[in-house]
């Protein structure tokens, strides 16, 4: 997957780079490249916009994302752009579409916009612009989807990815869309402590991203984890408190609020399955640096 990112980021044309990036350094009067509509639609339909969601456009050109967002899925959101005749557009779009309360637009640098409203966040940038926002978006809310048209987020990869066909588009591969989604995950890498069925069980997470690895302690054993997958601030794993022995299965389910986790863990199999509050409290913050800029960004 990531040697089809890199292809699809060398294939941009140099049309396309000069739109996006001078259109966001503050020049306002070059040609920019729309996302055609079917896509605009099923970039929505993967972040499962709906009326309780705020979408925050980065880059939003003729304003048709934040506009769509509100029109057909009952959102709210902000355009942000540079071009003031591409604002004036999308504005006069949204009073025609009669979502003018909903879809607002503003003029305002991307990497200067404060974007901790948003439960969605849509880009249609290039992936050195992407991963210079990648820090940023990475410290939203845990459960922000952030969607994209055609361009990644390097490392970070996404949770969901589609490949449509698209015979109007021209620029980067041109007859084809690709489109990504990513979940803001919580900050998991750490110690954790807490006790189930009256034993103590230490939880050492490594993280990368929304993948968790690592350990648990059990009154001396070490158990290897099994790598799972955070959905934003949602955990679930399995263990075999004794490995090999499936009477000792636990089934972990909880949410992370900063340095707690509370939730549920089902405990043995057959008629002995019993189901407990869990709670497992941060007793050391272990290494974050997915969330932190890189040293060449």
């Amino acid at each position: 997957m990531k040697q089809k990112w890199i292809a699809g980021a060398a294939l941009a044309m140099a049309l396309t780079l000069t739109c996006h990036v001078r259109a966001q350094e503050g020049a306002g009067d070059v040609i920019y490249v729309p996302t055609p509509q079917k896509v605009v639609e099923a970039m929505l339909k993967m972040a499962k916009v709906g009326p309780k969601d705020f979408i925050i456009d980065l880059g939003s050109g003729d304003g048709r994302m934040v506009i769509t967002a509100a029109r057909e899925f009952g959102a709210r959101g902000v355009g942000v752009d540079l071009d003031t005749v591409l604002l004036d557009q999308s504005r006069e779009n949204a009073k025609r579409d009669g979502v003018a309360e909903r879809a607002q637009f503003i003029e305002q640098n991307l990497f200067q916009t404060d974007l901790s409203q948003a439960t969605v966040i849509s880009t249609y940038l290039l992936p050195e612009m992407n991963q210079r926002l990648r820090p940023r978006l990475l410290n939203l809310k845990p459960g922000t989807r952030v969607v994209a048209h055609d361009y990644h987020m390097g490392e970070w990869y996404p949770d969901q990815n589609d490949t449509l066909i698209v015979p109007e588009k021209v620029v980067g591969r041109p007859g084809k869309s690709f489109i990504y989604m990513w979940v803001v995950p919580a900050k998991l890498a750490g110690t954790w402590e807490s006790h189930v069925r009256a034993e103590k069980w230490e939880f050492d997470f490594t993280q990368n991203f929304q993948m968790i690895e690592g350990g648990i302690r059990i009154n001396g054993r070490h158990i290897k984890l099994p790598q799972f997958k955070l959905a934003g601030d949602q955990i679930i794993f399995t263990v075999l408190a004794k490995p090999g022995d499936n009477s000792t299965r636990h089934r972990f389910k909880g949410t992370v609020r900063n340095s707690v986790i509370e939730g549920w863990v089902t405990a043995g199999s057959g008629t002995a399955l019993k189901t407990l509050p869990w709670r497992a409290r941060l007793v050391e913050r272990g290494d974050l640096k997915s969330f932190e800029p890189a040293a060449t960004q």
